[in-house]
């Protein structure tokens, strides 16, 4: 192999680690997060169960559904989350070269922070277009909340995708695919942009405080996760809506859900569950932390 064919191995091999033992850390939150968002858009859960906020959802979770079921989706999310962020990684580096070839950070410091946005958008979106349907399962069995079998509208990752590929084709695993795009391109700008800047900035990069370095990755991550929230809700919506028919369908498109979303919830709707999300980003910047840790030993 070449050198920079293990590079890229280290890169990708580092990457998923990081995030396969961050994602399962805070499963509980990713899921009480996912049930904000998407219960207005269930038809499991009538507008008199709803819940009313992130502590009413973690009581009655274990209540209704078992203490398990907070790592509902969690195994879709582990193997999606794998290829999703050890891709994100390694194509950042690759499209660093391409964006910030010859930049010199000192003296062309906004061409330096623009090249940051679109390596990191463009990684971002990449990606997406390989995992999307995982990502599609994760929120579709997170958002299942019956208790038993019966109850439950899936038995499970494969039983999803089989499920809504027989009901709405391959169509209906990228529902919701294009406002994704739009999200992930925003999130993943600032996500990668803002921390390799800010890191970019600092003395001595590679010598950088762990300490500094988290609460650098977590100032990104709360921002880039409330600037693209939105997105994600809509999104999310979108992906309710397939496997259903007729009447069932509760938004035309991706404008449709948007206005309606303002229109019959309010503008606060866009951020259901934004607050879980935030600490659900504690993970996300031991991730962007851990990974350099990793690059390091690797």
């Amino acid at each position: 192999m070449t050198e920079q064919a293990i590079s890229f191995a280290k890169d990708f091999l580092a990457g998923g680690i990081a995030a396969a033992i961050s994602k399962t850390a805070v499963a509980p939150i990713e899921r009480v997060k996912l049930l904000l968002q998407v219960q207005h858009a269930s038809k499991q859960i009538a507008a008199d169960k709803q819940y009313k906020g992130i502590v009413d959802c973690i009581v009655r979770i274990p209540k209704e559904q078992g203490v398990l079921s907070f790592w509902r989706g969690n195994l879709a999310n582990v193997i999606r989350y794998f290829p999703t962020q050890a891709l994100n990684f390694a194509f950042k580096d690759k499209y660093k070269q391409i964006f910030l070839g010859g930049v010199d950070k000192h003296t062309q410091f906004w061409r330096y922070f623009a090249g940051n946005l679109a390596s990191g958008g463009a990684a971002g979106a990449t990606s997406l277009c390989f995992v999307y349907p995982l990502d599609f399962a994760r929120t579709r069995l997170a958002a299942d909340v019956g208790k038993s079998g019966t109850e439950r509208e899936f038995k499970g990752l494969g039983d999803c995708l089989v499920k809504i590929t027989k009901s709405d084709g391959i169509r209906g695993l990228y529902q919701g695919f294009n406002v994704s795009v739009q999200g992930i391109i925003i999130y993943r700008a600032a996500y990668f942009g803002v921390y390799d800047t800010a890191k970019g900035m600092l003395p001595d990069p590679k010598n950088t405080h762990i300490v500094v370095s988290w609460m650098i990755a977590q100032t990104v991550t709360a921002v880039a996760g409330v600037v693209s929230y939105p997105f994600d809700t809509v999104r999310r919506r979108m992906m309710m809506q397939s496997g259903r028919k007729g009447a069932d369908i509760m938004y035309k498109g991706t404008v449709d859900c948007w206005r309606k979303i303002f229109k019959d919830e309010g503008g606060k709707a866009f951020f259901k569950g934004a607050w879980s999300n935030v600490l659900r980003g504690m993970g996300g910047a031991f991730v962007l932390v851990l990974y350099d840790e990793l690059k390091k030993v690797i």
